[in-house]
Protein backbone atom coordinates (compact mmCIF):
# COMPACT_ATOMS: atom_id res chain seq x y z
CA UNK A 1 0.00 0.00 0.00
CA UNK A 2 1.35 3.69 -0.62
CA UNK A 3 0.15 6.32 0.74
CA UNK A 4 0.04 10.31 -0.38
CA UNK A 5 -1.03 13.30 1.54
CA UNK A 6 -0.84 17.19 0.96
CA UNK A 7 -2.19 20.13 2.79
CA UNK A 8 -2.65 24.10 1.73
CA UNK A 9 -4.18 26.89 3.66
CA UNK A 10 -7.33 28.88 2.36
CA UNK A 11 -8.56 32.16 2.95
CA UNK A 12 -12.13 31.05 4.10
CA UNK A 13 -14.02 29.89 6.90
CA UNK A 14 -13.60 26.02 7.09
CA UNK A 15 -17.74 25.76 6.26
CA UNK A 16 -17.38 27.67 3.27
CA UNK A 17 -14.62 25.46 2.12
CA UNK A 18 -16.16 22.32 2.55
CA UNK A 19 -19.39 23.28 1.39
CA UNK A 20 -17.35 23.79 -2.04
CA UNK A 21 -15.42 20.49 -1.68
CA UNK A 22 -18.49 18.86 -0.99
CA UNK A 23 -20.64 19.86 -3.99
CA UNK A 24 -20.56 16.91 -5.80
CA UNK A 25 -21.98 19.39 -9.22
CA UNK A 26 -18.75 21.51 -8.93
CA UNK A 27 -16.28 18.52 -8.16
CA UNK A 28 -14.68 18.72 -11.77
CA UNK A 29 -13.68 22.10 -11.40
CA UNK A 30 -10.83 21.25 -8.33
CA UNK A 31 -10.51 17.49 -8.87
CA UNK A 32 -8.01 16.52 -11.32
CA UNK A 33 -8.62 17.39 -14.62
CA UNK A 34 -8.74 13.60 -15.50
CA UNK A 35 -11.62 12.81 -13.03
CA UNK A 36 -14.82 13.48 -13.74
CA UNK A 37 -17.70 12.18 -10.91
CA UNK A 38 -21.31 11.64 -12.10
CA UNK A 39 -23.45 11.41 -8.46
CA UNK A 40 -25.39 8.42 -9.40
CA UNK A 41 -27.77 7.90 -5.92
CA UNK A 42 -25.24 9.03 -3.46
CA UNK A 43 -23.21 7.55 -1.48
CA UNK A 44 -22.84 5.67 -4.56
CA UNK A 45 -20.89 7.33 -7.63
CA UNK A 46 -19.29 7.15 -10.73
CA UNK A 47 -15.62 8.27 -10.90
CA UNK A 48 -14.87 8.56 -15.40
CA UNK A 49 -10.81 8.53 -15.72
CA UNK A 50 -10.20 10.33 -18.97
CA UNK A 51 -6.42 8.85 -18.75
CA UNK A 52 -7.92 4.98 -18.90
CA UNK A 53 -11.16 5.94 -20.42
CA UNK A 54 -12.47 3.87 -17.69
CA UNK A 55 -15.53 4.46 -15.67
CA UNK A 56 -15.51 3.30 -12.34
CA UNK A 57 -18.10 2.47 -9.70
CA UNK A 58 -17.18 4.35 -6.08
CA UNK A 59 -18.72 5.90 -2.81
CA UNK A 60 -18.47 9.57 -1.97
CA UNK A 61 -19.51 10.11 1.45
CA UNK A 62 -19.49 13.93 2.89
CA UNK A 63 -19.67 14.26 6.34
CA UNK A 64 -20.84 17.59 7.35
CA UNK A 65 -20.20 17.57 11.14
CA UNK A 66 -16.66 16.27 10.59
CA UNK A 67 -15.82 18.51 7.96
CA UNK A 68 -14.77 15.95 5.40
CA UNK A 69 -14.99 13.69 2.84
CA UNK A 70 -14.42 10.58 2.20
CA UNK A 71 -14.10 8.16 -1.17
CA UNK A 72 -12.76 4.67 -2.62
CA UNK A 73 -13.46 2.24 -5.34
CA UNK A 74 -16.41 -0.28 -5.00
CA UNK A 75 -16.23 -3.10 -6.85
CA UNK A 76 -12.01 -3.32 -6.58
CA UNK A 77 -10.53 -2.05 -3.67
CA UNK A 78 -8.21 -0.01 -5.81
CA UNK A 79 -7.72 3.27 -3.69
CA UNK A 80 -9.16 5.30 -0.96
CA UNK A 81 -9.16 8.74 -0.03
CA UNK A 82 -10.06 11.40 2.25
CA UNK A 83 -10.59 15.57 2.40
CA UNK A 84 -10.14 17.04 5.76
CA UNK A 85 -11.15 20.69 6.40
CA UNK A 86 -9.76 22.43 9.90
CA UNK A 87 -10.36 25.63 11.06
CA UNK A 88 -7.26 27.66 11.67
CA UNK A 89 -6.94 31.38 13.64
CA UNK A 90 -8.65 34.94 11.73
CA UNK A 91 -10.92 32.95 9.83
CA UNK A 92 -8.50 30.76 7.49
CA UNK A 93 -8.76 26.81 6.93
CA UNK A 94 -6.21 23.88 6.60
CA UNK A 95 -7.47 21.41 3.96
CA UNK A 96 -6.11 18.06 4.05
CA UNK A 97 -6.22 15.48 1.03
CA UNK A 98 -5.09 11.63 1.73
CA UNK A 99 -4.84 9.13 -0.90
CA UNK A 100 -4.21 5.34 -0.37
CA UNK A 101 -3.35 3.04 -3.35
CA UNK A 102 -3.85 -0.95 -2.59
CA UNK A 103 -3.07 -2.13 -5.89
CA UNK A 104 0.22 -1.33 -7.70
CA UNK A 105 -1.02 -0.79 -11.13
CA UNK A 106 -3.41 2.03 -9.64
CA UNK A 107 -0.84 4.21 -8.32
CA UNK A 108 0.57 6.95 -10.63
CA UNK A 109 3.49 7.40 -9.13
CA UNK A 110 4.84 10.08 -6.28
CA UNK A 111 5.30 12.68 -8.71
CA UNK A 112 2.09 12.80 -10.46
CA UNK A 113 0.06 12.19 -7.54
CA UNK A 114 1.73 15.60 -5.69
CA UNK A 115 1.53 17.33 -8.47
CA UNK A 116 -2.18 16.31 -9.60
CA UNK A 117 -3.39 17.15 -5.58
CA UNK A 118 -1.02 20.39 -5.85
CA UNK A 119 -3.19 21.60 -8.69
CA UNK A 120 -6.53 20.30 -7.24
CA UNK A 121 -6.06 22.30 -3.85
CA UNK A 122 -4.94 25.34 -5.47
CA UNK A 123 -8.16 24.95 -7.86
CA UNK A 124 -10.39 24.19 -4.97
CA UNK A 125 -9.08 27.37 -3.12
CA UNK A 126 -10.13 29.48 -6.33
CA UNK A 127 -13.33 27.76 -6.53
CA UNK A 128 -13.73 29.13 -2.53
CA UNK A 129 -12.63 32.72 -3.42
CA UNK A 130 -14.77 32.72 -6.04
CA UNK A 131 -17.54 31.17 -3.84
CA UNK A 132 -16.64 33.67 -0.70
CA UNK A 133 -16.26 37.32 -3.66
CA UNK A 134 -19.72 36.28 -4.86
CA UNK A 135 -21.33 35.76 -1.62
CA UNK A 136 -19.49 39.16 -0.21
CA UNK A 137 -20.64 41.11 -3.74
Amino acid sequence: MTEYERSRTMPALPEHVFDQAADIDQMDAWLPQDLHVDAGEPPAVTVHEDRTDQDVSALLRARREQLRLEWGTREQGGYTGWLQVAGLDSGTSEVTVHLSFFEEGHDPGEEAVHTALDRSLQRLEEQVRLRVDNAAG
